[in-house]
């Protein structure tokens, strides 16, 4: 399939002279008066977003934080996320979001691997917090408390760095093993933003008012909605997901012009009860993170008249790859085209290039690809020429519109979060009771996918699931629980060993 390319939007690319390669840079830009965040009750011109953030700086400066230092952030959708994320993007150090809803033995294990020199706490997770500091007291030390509002503070600055330099690190299950941090560089969220600057859509007219329900530790979260927010001058309503009918709310009190989310997201929106009414504002409605169903988009333009774009992009992407934004009459089911400045080609299993119609392995090349993970030995599974291969598989037609088919990955996707199902596994043998365990995935309408724990008991014990359920949740974030165990006599081996998981998926649709 032939490449896609275009140049960077100039209201992109003309930055001015301040923090060099710094993605920060861009935030420094709005006037002062306009509504930069809204989150709970509070509201943020970009003045006072600006003012905060130098506060904050100031504070980890103060802690001994510098440029490349970690600065880890446990918070949800809210100020106490944002402020501390851009004040550490400012200072040249490198925010890690964390999943605040995270057990602390997984926030434990996370934070070790990223070292960070400061963690930040909101206090709506000071309990999770005690926990894990509790079971890491190195960890005490490096706690950050809010900074002192009567103190005055230098004006916002934002410090220069190599475009190149890591900017966030964010948790993603990869292509194997469980969760890791990938690097991604001032430079390629940057690139992932002119991107989708370039497509043929106006966000430049007029102000827009981004509805941000998707998790900030999620790249969608975070670079689609909140950077991109940021960088247009937008203003972006953060809020945790509280279900579907409180989301309704938000768009309507706030006259969201962009929504977005993954399918299961669309799908609840739908099940409570949503009218054409309530997306009268809304200029652009997004589906990414996870597979939209073609009847899920044509349920949804039936009956809200709302045409819902779909995205695909991955963590290692800086969360851009393909998009049916500003494509007319996309085919249903299909991920659209490649955004400007990225390659996509389609490889078979011997290495030729795919011909139309053929399914094949999508690989991806630009500037918006990571350069790695954090402290693994294990590089992204890069070619010698530089393309991404993504482990799934897709098909391009003769228009050129792309769609997904499969994966090669065993990855199980939970609304839009990816779950590895050996860090599933390995979290149910740490029961006593527990002998083998094999994880799949299954369909689910309610969030696309679900995962399913074949349990093979101990020798004369057993087990039920509603304590597999309660073992599961103390060590796994809760979109990694699984959702039904089937307790089983054997589990179907290869000659080696090996769990075949094809096996597992076919008994699961035979039952």
């Amino acid at each position: 399939m032939s490449p896609q390319s275009s140049e960077p939007r100039d209201e992109v690319a003309s930055t001015g002279p301040v923090g060099a390669g710094n993605l920060a840079r861009y935030f420094c830009r709005a006037d002062d008066s306009l509504t930069a965040v809204i989150a709970a009750d509070q509201t943020f011109t970009y003045g006072r977003l600006r003012a905060e953030a130098a506060r904050w700086v100031g504070q980890l400066r103060a802690h001994g934080v510098t440029a490349g230092d970690r600065v880890a952030i446990v918070a949800g959708n809210s100020a106490d996320m944002v402020i501390p994320h851009v004040a550490a993007l400012a200072l040249g150090a490198v925010s890690v979001p964390m999943n605040p809803h995270a057990p602390s033995a997984e926030l434990v294990t996370q934070l070790a691997v990223v070292d960070p020199a400061a963690v930040i706490v909101e206090a709506a997770f000071e309990q999770t917090w005690a926990a894990a500091s509790t079971q890491s007291p190195a960890l005490a030390d490096r706690r950050v408390g809010q900074p002192d509002s009567t103190v005055e503070v230098d004006p916002f600055t934002v410090v220069s760095v190599e475009s190149d330099s890591p900017a966030v690190l964010v948790f993603s299950s990869g292509t194997a093993g469980g969760p890791k941090p990938v690097i991604l560089t001032h430079r390629n969220l940057e690139s992932s933003l002119e991107a989708v600057l370039s497509l043929p859509v106006d966000l430049t007219s007029e102000p827009q008012v981004f509805l941000g329900v998707i998790p900030m530790f999620h790249i969608f979260g975070l670079n689609m909605m909140l950077h991109l927010g940021l960088v247009l001058g937008a203003t972006v309503v953060l809020e945790d997901f509280k279900g579907a009918a409180t989301t309704l709310e938000l768009i309507q009190r706030h006259r969201a012009t962009v929504v977005a989310g993954p399918p299961a997201l669309w799908q609840q929106l739908m099940f409570a009860g949503a009218q054409a009414h309530h997306f009268s504002s809304v200029r652009y409605a997004v589906s990414g993170a996870a597979a939209l169903p073609g009847a899920l988009a044509d349920r949804i333009y039936d009956q809200l008249g709302l045409a819902l774009h779909d995205g695909y992009g991955l963590t290692e992407s800086s969360g851009t790859g393909a998009t049916t934004l500003g494509l007319a009459s996309p085919p249903l089911g299909s991920i659209g085209h490649p955004v400007p400045g990225i390659e996509a080609r389609l490889v078979d299993e011997s290495g030729q290039e795919c011909v139309v119609g053929d399914p094949g392995e999508l690989w991806l090349r630009g500037p918006m690809v990571s350069p790695g993970y954090w402290g693994e030995s294990e590089p992204l599974a890069r070619t010698e020429d530089g393309w991404l291969r993504t482990g799934d598989l897709a098909v391009v037609d003769e228009n050129g519109y792309l769609a997904i088919v499969g994966r090669r990955k065993e990855l199980v996707i939970v609304s839009g979060f990816n779950v590895f199902p050996g860090e599933v596994e390995a979290a149910l043998l740490r029961h006593e009771d527990v002998l083998q365990v094999g994880v799949v995935g299954e369909p689910s309408a309610a969030t696309g996918e679900a995962v399913v724990a074949f349990v093979v008991p101990m020798p004369d014990r057993r087990v039920d699931e509603a304590d597999l359920w309660a073992h599961c949740e103390k060590l796994l974030s809760r979109y990694k629980v699984p959702h039904r165990f089937v307790i089983a006599d054997a589990l179907p081996l290869g000659p080696t060993g090996k769990l075949r998981r094809r096996q597992l998926v076919d008994d699961l649709s035979s039952r």
